[in-house]
């Protein structure tokens, strides 16, 4: 958690940054002389940053490859798979060519002149160029839909097209694919509509022509955002991320403009949605939602869900497929409180949904802790930590610790009788702040060990004597909980502190980073030099981490006592979904006591499992997903018959979750009295209120978990410590 400066230039990686100094002085002498400075030259822009990123790699990593022949042959296919990953626009005889590259990119990171960028850049931007003249043609004239015929989506499946003419095939049954969705999609309109006043009933020749129409513009968009977005600039980027990915997933090169737009959003407040957007494959999806935001309090927004159109109000929307995603969130944003914006949606499974959201104003302090109590048989307290978040640069900055400790001295006034601190989608965070959260709920002792690329492990302790809670705890987790939430969730498993409930696994994701420049003198001035020629930043991959049983959270991540069916988790998302990622391991054991009488035991966790197998509501989710895990990477119809009846099966599927995903009867959830005045000090707050705890009250897996804490009361297991 040190400042950067502080970072650079300790001991350990003083050399690294006496290197990449020397590395700036080499490059500002060797491309000096007339006018020409790193702008006017980009090849050695190009050339500097590939070198500088080499040195941070082999010289910084936890765990560096060799940067050999075999590390270049899978930058290669990384970088091909990373430019073309659906194989739409390389053919063969391209993949091929490139082969000779197989045993150069390392050669290119340690000095050599860059070849393999240029050249397999000036293929893919002939590719692309070739197939933006496509699809008018296609679209011309009518699909027939009634042959039969099938459209594979997964690139992985499949090999490159062995000439032109089955690339050009290919994008033919994308494109018949894309109107059969309209088209089809305007037929259940008219079929829901039909018979209403002023709604014009089209023939189907119509309505297919449209989808035609339609199809044709977002591809308009589409290949001007991409010719325009892809610059050779971009392009690089995206090549010295493959080199950077084929360490580990998680060091990144950013380029200038991408750290300052970064740092930038976290910056002041917006009329919006509170949604992150990102670009895949030229889609606008859904990357993160901001905690209390319209979109997060909608329920309805979930990652990477597909954004189509997006309309002002009751204005007809605008098709956004194609758009760069600033495009399109200038349209998702407003600059007016309270008006509405329509956003179409296609959910990872497939299906179209339209949904209405209130622009709201967005603010970091809706991330922050919050609680609420549960009344039923028993008074449980609610914990929502949404990131172990952490202002250092503000004495009296927000920090999640001091917090979530407010939180649970209210509980603990309100008399609950137990607490469920829920980490759903918490990515992580401070890495002091969940040693002290964990401080919480056991008495002094390690809570997580860290090791560097020689180190010995460390073992961070929490050192204050006593608990602030010491009742029934239960913690809620997800396949998307990571970092900070899996250390906190394990350290409460291995001290058999509390139950941990959720989907299979967490992300996994085990690993420390840093931000490092790649012009260090940019951040400290060295030997008295300083550049403006700034070449962006590498979030390199330090240390990792250990669970104090010894076991990394890496890769496996923490596998709940209790799990609960889960209609996301089929989802290749996690870290063990991603062939980079750094291996599995374990270390020493660190010295602890688990809690005695803890309702944490073998015997108990098998009841609460046994019951959990044997809810017929669980039973039907894991079912349902299981037909969704299998069904979703197959072959799609093109036939219009069977596309019918393959996209019924999935919207009935679906139908089914949602409906399994409500409460009977909504919990009893109420805000701490403590919370009233703040809460009804202004409209908008009382409002995002009440729509917070009606989420909460419809939740199943806060409802299941809050079971298990009754459980746990009435089995007299306090889980105190001897």
């Amino acid at each position: 958690m040190h400042k950067i400066a502080d970072f650079i230039m300790s001991r350990k990686f003083l050399p690294v940054v006496l290197a990449l100094t020397a590395m700036s002085i080499f490059w500002g002498f060797s491309t000096r002389g007339g006018s020409n400075t790193n702008d006017d030259n980009p090849k050695a822009r190009h050339a500097k940053i590939l070198r500088n990123v080499g040195i941070l790699l082999e010289e910084g990593h936890y765990k560096p490859q060799k940067i050999d022949d075999a590390f270049s042959k899978e930058v290669l296919t990384k970088f091909l798979k990373d430019l073309d990953n659906d194989k739409n626009y390389f053919i063969q005889a391209d993949i091929d060519a490139f082969n000779k590259f197989s045993k150069t990119i390392d050669d290119e990171i340690h000095g050599a002149p860059l070849e393999s960028f240029y050249s397999i850049n000036d293929i893919y931007t002939k590719r692309v160029n070739e197939v933006s003249q496509l699809y008018k043609d296609y679209l011309a004239n009518p699909f027939n839909f009634t042959k039969d015929e099938d459209l594979e989506r997964d690139g992985d499946k499949l090999a490159y097209p062995k000439n032109i003419a089955e690339r050009n095939d290919r994008w033919r049954k994308q494109l018949k694919m894309l109107v059969l969705e309209k088209f089809v999609s305007g037929q259940e309109e008219r079929e829901k509509n039909k018979g209403k006043k002023d709604f014009v009933v089209k023939a189907d020749s119509t309505l297919e022509r449209e989808a035609r129409e339609q199809v044709s513009k977002q591809f308009d968009r589409f290949f001007t955002t991409k010719k325009n977005r892809e610059t050779q600039d971009y392009d690089f980027s995206i090549f010295v991320n493959a080199i950077t990915g084929a360490m580990d997933p998680h060091t990144d090169y950013m380029p200038p403009i991408d750290l300052r737009t970064f740092k930038e959003s976290m910056k002041g407040s917006f009329f919006g949605i509170g949604a992150q957007l990102k670009e895949d494959d030229g889609k606008i999806k859904i990357g993160t939602l901001v905690s209390g935001g319209p979109a997060w309090k909608s329920g309805e927004l979930k990652e990477n869900d597909e954004i189509i159109k997006v309309g002002q109000g009751a204005e007809e929307p605008v098709d956004v497929t194609g758009y760069s995603v600033t495009d399109a969130v200038k349209l998702i944003r407003g600059s007016t409180k309270g008006s509405e914006v329509r956003l179409t949606l296609k959910r990872v499974d497939g299906t179209i949904k339209v949904v209405s959201l209130l622009r709201d104003d967005i603010k970091l302090e809706d991330t922050f802790a919050r609680s609420a109590i549960i009344n039923g048989t028993h008074k449980i307290g609610y914990i929502y930590l949404p990131e172990f978040y952490a202002d250092f640069d503000k004495p009296n900055g927000a920090r999640s610790a001091k917090d979530v400790a407010l939180e649970v001295e209210k509980l603990k006034n309100e008399k609950v009788e137990g607490i469920v601190l829920d980490l759903r989608g918490n990515g992580g965070g401070s890495l002091y702040d969940v040693v002290e959260i964990a401080g919480l709920f056991i008495d002094e002792g390690p809570v997580v060990q860290v090791k560097g690329r020689s180190d010995k492990s460390q073992v961070l302790k929490d050192k204050n004597r006593g608990v602030l809670y010491d009742g029934p705890l239960a913690v809620l987790v997800d396949e998307t909980s990571a970092s900070a939430s899996e250390i906190f969730a394990a350290a409460m498993q291995d001290y058999k502190r509390g139950i941990i409930v959720g989907s299979t696994s967490t992300y996994g994701k085990g690993t420390v980073q840093r931000n490092i420049p790649l012009n260090p003198e940019n951040e400290i001035q060295l030997f008295g030099s300083n550049t403006k020629d700034d070449l962006g930043t590498v979030k390199l991959t330090l240390q990792k981490f250990y669970r104090i049983n010894g076991d990394a959270t890496q890769l496996r991540g923490v596998v709940p006592d209790v799990i609960l069916p889960d209609r996301y988790d089929f989802l290749k998302i996690r870290e063990k979904d991603n062939p980079y990622s750094l291996k599995w391991d374990e270390t020493g054991k660190a010295d602890y006591s688990t809690w005695s009488n803890s309702s944490a035991d073998t015997y108990f966790i098998a009841g609460i499992n046994d019951d959990v197998n044997k809810s017929s509501t669980f039973s039907k989710i894991k079912s349902n997903v299981q037909w969704l895990d299998k069904n979703l990477d197959r072959n799609f119809s093109l036939n219009i018959n069977k596309y019918k009846q393959e996209k019924q099966k999935l919207v009935d599927i679906n139908k089914q979750l949602d409906d399994l995903y409500k409460l009977p009867v909504p919990m009893k959830v109420s805000n701490i009295p403590a919370d009233s005045a703040a809460i009804n000090s202004a409209a908008d707050k009382a409002d995002s209120n009440n729509k917070w705890l009606k989420a909460l009250s419809s939740d199943i897996f806060i409802d299941e978990t809050v079971k298990i804490i009754s459980k746990m009361i009435e089995g007299g297991n306090m889980a105190r410590k001897d």
